[in-house]
């Protein structure tokens, strides 16, 4: 495993630190007068999900986290536990708590395959691409008159997520949904 110095803790990077993988989410470097320089970082431990601040100083050396990303499929949510299988076995089934697949549920739709993200063979989280393209199941009709540019109004994907979309989205519709933000970007085809 590579060995990563404290100025190389940057965004995006993965450490090991006590076992556990952690993603880096912001840092600086800091040089004060005669002191040695340091990189305070915050980073969210990929294992309990808590998001912790940290000084790093010139001695400190960490690991680089060996993650491994593997396609599994989405299978379903219930009670609070989704599902899901090897894309090419359906008998081989596990279940992943609500921290390791966050908002993930709003976004995918059953039966889509999803990138996880592995640490020693343990699922730490699922991959939920940046942009979905999900179909209308409901939405409400345009009210006459309130057609003015920016007017929204709710629609209900086939996840269940509602979104606020523009006055022209019908059911039926396909929109594309941005899943850092949760906001409709643009629709895709119209029904």
């Amino acid at each position: 495993m590579a060995k990563v110095q404290y100025n190389e803790i940057t965004v995006k990077k993965t450490v090991t630190m006590d076992g556990d993988p952690y993603l880096v989410l912001s840092n600086s470097i800091s040089k004060k007068d005669r002191q040695k320089a340091s990189n305070n970082v915050r980073m969210k431990n990929l294992r309990s999900g808590n998001v912790i601040e940290r000084t790093f100083h010139q001695s400190d050396v960490l690991q680089e986290a060996d993650l491994e990303k593997k396609q599994v499929k989405y299978l379903y949510t219930n009670r609070g536990e989704s599902w899901f299988c090897t894309p090419d076995n359906p008998k081989d089934r596990f279940s992943l708590d609500a921290t390791v697949i966050g908002d993930m549920a709003k976004f995918v739709p059953e039966n889509s395959e999803v990138q996880a993200l592995l640490f020693d063979e343990e699922i730490m989280s699922i991959i939920t691409p940046v942009k979905v393209e999900l179909k209308v199941k409901e939405a409400a009709e345009a009210v006459k008159g309130n057609t003015s540019s920016g007017a929204t109004k709710e629609v209900i994907v086939e996840t269940g997520y509602s979104v606020h979309a523009p006055q022209f989205i019908n059911i039926g519709d396909v929109i594309a949904i941005n899943t850092d933000s949760g906001q409709y970007t643009e629709r895709i085809e119209k029904a």
